[in-house]
């Protein structure tokens, strides 16, 4: 008896150590690098928001109708995700079969074309045109978000998105500060750019050509070194050639059995998986896992796209009446206080709540963050720009934190619904497709209703019951996860 109790203390002294050996640390040699790209994308992103309004004065598409800049604004930012909606699922299948390495050089090389573009456009349709080039070859989106499922398992990967705010938040820090300091030069320094004839004539190029000399200096460092995580790759002149669509999409395996069976066999014994066709990718779990992602980006999208517009807008028309500088450093602030919570906060709060809990929680404070938007107006309207608005817009900013937090929870259920580790990237990018697709509708329907809003005898509250609708599909489609990833992955 005293035996049996020794061997069960010593065991249960052993238990803690065993747990502690069975988080894999994360392989840093590569997710640095793969934090480096994605801090290139962010750039892009965020160096533009704070010029793009003025942007559009200053090109005069809106003949001088300050109620179609938001409209405007809107096109141009969907312009990059109907673009890259048509092309994310092949990028994403594609770096299934040749590796994540050639797509992600690609995107970069795209950022960069694209940036250079932008800042030398003259008219409206050179700037979409410049959004919708970058958008159909930046397959980095989806790419990304596999090549780190690719280098981590389950018991580090929330680690590894704790960090991914990471470079988000350097961008969302640099980048609102060179698009909303360094846009049109000339007017700003004229003791140093004065009597650049270039910067006169194209006043956008210097804030653009920043983050695309950066997508440059990103491709050089994946290039040399970055190490493929996809273990099996196929040279791209046999894809061509349809030797892979052969053997790998024209079988016809039921999709439910298939998958099982492909799961069953690199679980279990660990041999290689082939990447499944996809109608065997199409299963409850990822079409779940989609309709979540797709309500809350809808929700997201249509505030961020609204966001800076609201800040530029006269306060007599619903807005704030600030300009690019201050719009920049607010962004700025903001997004380092949310990466800086989410770097210290997510991946304790994660194992402290759950997955599941996190989303639903991120989704339901959606509601206040729309509701400030009316109320910092109002209270811009009574007080003027005093210590009343800049507390709401501060609550409005520390909610949107919860809100961000969706995004790597959701990445989780994705990893657990894919039916195969090898079918990670087409399942991503099956799930980024439909996205896509919201990003596309959320920026452009928010910017023209709230432009809509603003017209003499329209309801100025149009714009916050659109917003609202999106709230509430979020949170009714939240409560169809379950309460953590892990019990999708216990029933494969």
């Amino acid at each position: 008896m005293t035996t049996r109790q020794d061997e069960e203390e010593t065991h249960l002294l052993q238990q803690p150590d065993q747990l502690v050996a069975r988080t894999s640390p994360l392989p840093w040699d590569q997710f640095w690098i793969i934090l480096f790209l994605q801090l290139s994308d962010s750039l892009v992103v965020q160096t533009l928001a704070p010029f793009t309004p003025q942007l559009i004065r200053d090109i005069g598409v809106t003949n001088g109708d300050e109620s179609q800049v938001g409209h405007y604004v809107g096109i141009l930012q969907s312009s990059y995700y109907t673009a890259q909606a048509l092309t994310i699922l092949p990028w994403s299948q594609l770096s299934d079969h040749i590796g994540r390495k050639p797509v992600i050089l690609t995107a970069q090389f795209a950022m960069s074309i694209s940036m250079f573009s932008f800042g030398l456009s003259k008219n409206f349709v050179g700037l979409v045109v410049s959004r919708a080039f970058c958008g159909a070859f930046n397959g980095s989106n989806g790419v990304i978000k596999s090549m780190v499922m690719d280098i981590t398992d389950t018991t580090n990967l929330p680690k590894a998105f704790s960090y991914m705010p990471l470079p988000w938040m350097l961008g969302t820090l640099v980048g609102p500060l060179v698009g909303g300091s360094l846009s049109r030069p000339v007017d700003r320094f004229p003791e140093i750019f004065g009597r650049s004839i270039l910067l006169q004539i194209y006043p956008y190029l210097l804030p653009c050509a920043v983050p695309a000399i950066f997508a440059l200096v990103a491709w050089l460092v994946a290039y040399f070194c970055f190490k493929e995580s996809v273990s099996t790759t196929t040279p791209l002149w046999k894809l061509t050639k349809g030797r892979l669509l052969r053997q790998s999409y024209a079988k016809p395996f039921p999709p439910s059995r298939n998958a099982l069976a492909v799961r069953e066999v690199a679980n279990s014994e660990g041999v290689a998986s082939k990447p499944l066709p996809l109608c065997a990718l199409l299963t409850p779990k990822v079409l779940t896992v989609t309709t979540s992602y797709v309500t809350m980006t809808l929700l997201y999208m249509g505030f961020s796209s609204v966001l800076p517009v609201f800040y530029s807008t006269p306060i007599e028309l619903g807005g704030l009446s600030l300009d690019p500088p201050k719009i920049g450093a607010i962004l700025a602030v903001s997004g380092v206080a949310h990466g800086v919570f989410q770097l210290l906060f997510y991946s304790r709060l994660h194992d402290r709540f759950g997955a599941g809990a996190m989303h639903v929680t991120g989704v339901v404070s959606g509601i206040p963050i729309i509701i400030l938007f009316p109320v910092t107006n109002a209270l811009a309207r009574v007080h003027g720009l005093g210590l009343a608005v800049w507390l709401s817009v501060g609550v409005q900013l520390s909610l949107v934190t919860s809100l961000i937090m969706c995004y790597p929870c959701l990445v989780l259920f994705i990893r657990a619904a894919a039916p195969n580790r090898a079918s990670l990237g087409a399942t991503n990018g099956i799930v980024q497709l439909v996205v896509a697709g919201a990003k596309i509708v959320a920026p452009a329907s928010a910017a023209s209703v709230f432009s809509y809003s603003m017209q003499e005898g329209h309801d100025a509250w149009s714009i916050y019951y659109y917003l609202m609708a999106f709230a509430f599909l979020a949170v009714g489609t939240s409560l169809l996860l379950p309460r953590d990833p892990s019990l999708w992955e216990d029933h494969q």
